[in-house]
């Protein structure tokens, strides 16, 4: 064998020497007479001429010298080309022992394991030529005695979902330059959105109608998947489906970070195709297709997972408006239930964050603190002090909710602690805004704060928003802002805190806060109610009411209670003339259906 390769090594020399070598490929293919596990013994013989030119090389004959660095170059040609082969023959048996490993799993696996395969987190990620390949390994395979069953269909779902990809690669980002386009994102009108551009670009009968489906209902419905799928069909949505989200996150994260492309988008991007997989379980499950549905939740968690691996991924809000027509509670049942599955990571605290956050835009304080206080353990034991950072601030909030101002106190000066020690701007930012804020909160409820803890209150609010805006997080941003709002309107500062929520409020609808911008008008209500302004204090109290109300929040409650006080004082009458007054003004933030619904959302209240 040692013989067999050094004769092959100055074969190619002497081709190379007599210019019978017009490429690489050559070199290449002469290669493939190198026997499988037997590549360290080749190198060797590689060595060894490489080792026998460097002599040649120090000759003074100049013939021989001048041969030498000829041979050199060849040598060089044979290693560059070993390499080549080297890696393309570790990935063959890499997906070699990928098929073998579908077939020795249960029935109920085999699915799993090719998801695997095709992880985005997968620390050597599949190339389109590389699925290529194990689809043409699966074909291969589907006629040996102990191949898996499955081998022929996920043969045929995975070049049909490259050939698919391909046919929507063009058109990933096309609908963000079609004309009359006012706005990005997936809650676009129907004509004007992705998922109507790229259903025109799928030949796919299925993915068509998927597409049409969350083009016309922002959800699946039994009309995008009216029927059982076969598998095959079902592996070439989750290649196209993954494909899509990350191009379109490639994409996204190359644009500026502002209020109509950027971060926000790709976040809503991830956000928006792991709600679709989730939605798609859950359909599957109608239709009695368990391993699809299992399959759907394994895609999901996948998309999860590389999500919380991004450096924007926020762990201070500005998600709750990423799924049009979708309730946050409803949004949150998609996240969770794949969650559950997966063992303690640094990425399972981050999404847990997420999760708890939201929980507690909804009002759920005992799910959100539990949430957080996971999040909080695992965030310590895997050494992620930004989100161990996060989570502390999470809690002082939360436990403000439950009015223990005390370890609300107590937890956000950790936070700040913690955040000066390793350099985290907005850690420190909101772990000071949280102590602005709870303090206002604790002196409303239990003491009279006296000036110069005012002083100190507002201080700590506004450097907290002055870090913030410093580092250019705009979440966080609006947070500060929010949070500076309402303590001006708890110490009666009504003026300025019409200031601080008009400008908070501006910044969540940049980033799409539903959660922010109910609140800031909730306490805009307030601040006006305080001046002796009813229009305005109806006027932005219905916003904060139906926009609570629309992500599920139970804080809609709150300025249902102002308005109800106010409609009380000035009757009936007059409360609805102020309504039709701003008509024009509801009807650009919530349309014609969300003003309808006002007079509804108030006998609620008042029957509850």
């Amino acid at each position: 064998m040692h013989d067999r390769y050094l004769d092959l090594i100055n074969r190619i020399i002497t081709a190379t020497l007599k210019g019978e070598i017009r490429s690489k490929d050559q070199v290449y293919e002469m290669l493939q007479a190198v026997s499988s596990g037997t590549g360290e013994l080749f190198e060797r013989c590689l060595q060894e001429q490489v080792e026998q030119v460097q002599v040649q090389l120090k000759s003074t004959d100049e013939l021989l010298q001048a041969k030498a660095t000829r041979k050199q170059r060849a040598l060089k040609t044979i290693q560059g080309e070993w390499e080549h082969w080297q890696k393309n023959n570790q990935t063959s048996s890499v997906l070699t022992k990928v098929v073998q490993a579908i077939a020795t799993q249960p029935p109920e696996e085999r699915l799993s394991q090719l998801l695997d395969t095709i992880d985005p987190n997968q620390a050597e990620v599949l190339t389109r030529e590389q699925i290529g390949q194990l689809a043409e390994l699966l074909r291969q395979a589907a006629n040996a005695p102990d191949a898996a069953k499955e081998s022929a269909d996920f043969a045929a779902g995975l070049d049909q979902g490259l050939k698919t990809w391909q046919e929507l690669e063009v058109n990933v980002v096309s609908w963000i330059f079609e004309q009359n386009q006012g706005s990005l994102g997936f809650g676009g009108s129907e004509q004007h959105g992705p998922w109507s551009s790229w259903a025109k670009s799928v030949r796919s009968p299925g993915l068509k109608a998927l597409f049409n489906d969350l083009a016309q209902q922002q959800s699946v419905t039994a009309a995008g998947v009216p029927s059982p799928l076969s598998i095959a069909d079902w592996v070439e949505w989750a290649i196209a489906l993954q494909r899509l989200q990350l191009g379109l996150v490639g994409w996204f994260d190359k644009q500026p970070y502002d209020a109509t492309a950027g971060k926000r988008l790709s976040i809503a991007t991830f956000l928006t195709f792991t709600a679709v997989w989730s939605q798609l379980s859950q359909r599957f499950s109608e239709l009695s297709q368990p391993i699809l549905a299992q399959g759907c939740f394994q895609m999901a968690l996948q998309s999860l997972y590389y999500f919380a691996q991004q450096p924007y991924y926020p762990l201070y809000g500005g998600l709750f408006a990423a799924l049009s027509g979708e309730s946050l509670q409803t949004t949150l049942d998609y996240l969770d239930q794949p969650l559950r599955q997966v063992p303690n990571t640094a990425s399972k605290a981050r999404i847990l964050t997420l999760l708890g956050y939201s929980q507690r835009a909804l009002g759920q304080v005992e799910q959100a603190l539990k949430l957080h206080q996971q999040a909080l353990e695992i965030a310590r034991e895997s050494g992620d002090r930004p989100c161990e950072i996060a989570n502390l601030n999470h809690l002082s909030r939360t436990w403000v909710m439950q009015n223990d101002y005390s370890a609300a106190i107590d937890t956000s000066q950790r936070a700040l602690i913690l955040a000066r020690q390793t350099g985290d701007r907005l850690g420190e930012a909101n772990a000071l805004t949280n102590l602005g804020s709870t303090t206002v909160a604790q002196g409303q409820a239990e003491v009279t704060l006296d000036t110069d803890q005012y002083e100190q209150v507002l201080e700590y609010l506004q450097r907290g928003l002055r870090l913030s805006e410093q580092e250019g997080d705009v979440p966080s941003q609006a947070l500060c802002t929010n949070s500076l709002g309402i303590a001006q309107v708890m110490l009666g500062q009504y003026p300025e805190a019409i200031v601080s929520l008009e400008k908070g409020m501006r910044i969540a609808q940049a980033i799409g806060d539903l959660s922010l911008q109910g609140l800031n008008c909730t306490y805009l209500a307030e601040a006006h109610r305080g001046l002796g302004n009813s229009e305005l204090a109806i006027y932005t109290g219905c916003l904060g009411m139906y926009l609570l109300n629309q992500i599920g929040s139970r804080q809609w409650r709150q300025p249902a209670g102002i308005l109800s006080i106010l409609n009380g004082q000035m009757g009936a009458e007059a409360f609805q003339a102020i309504l039709t007054k701003y008509r024009p003004q509801f009807l650009q933030i919530i349309g014609v259906d969300g003003f309808d619904y006002l007079p509804t959302l108030l006998i609620d209240y008042r029957s509850s």
